[in-house]
């Protein structure tokens, strides 16, 4: 699935993300998708997304089979 497109996030997915600070190397975290920022349905560089642990940056992979899909 694409994180370009929002309506393949949910909250309790699985996700990686690149932080607006890792943008330059491309650096990767994990976690849980608490809040979708993005309002529109898609967007080129992924979906603006708030993760549980307070981080926001943009879904650059959805992990399957492992977010606890709500």
């Amino acid at each position: 699935m694409s994180g370009t497109e929002r309506k393949n996030i949910k909250s309790g997915l699985w996700v990686s993300i690149v932080l607006k600070t890792d943008q330059g190397t491309g650096k990767l975290t994990e976690g849980i998708v608490k809040d979708i920022l993005t309002k529109s349905s898609t967007h080129p560089h992924g979906i603006k997304v708030r993760l549980a642990s307070g981080q926001v940056g943009r879904v650059k992979e959805i992990k399957p089979n492992i977010g606890l899909q709500t």
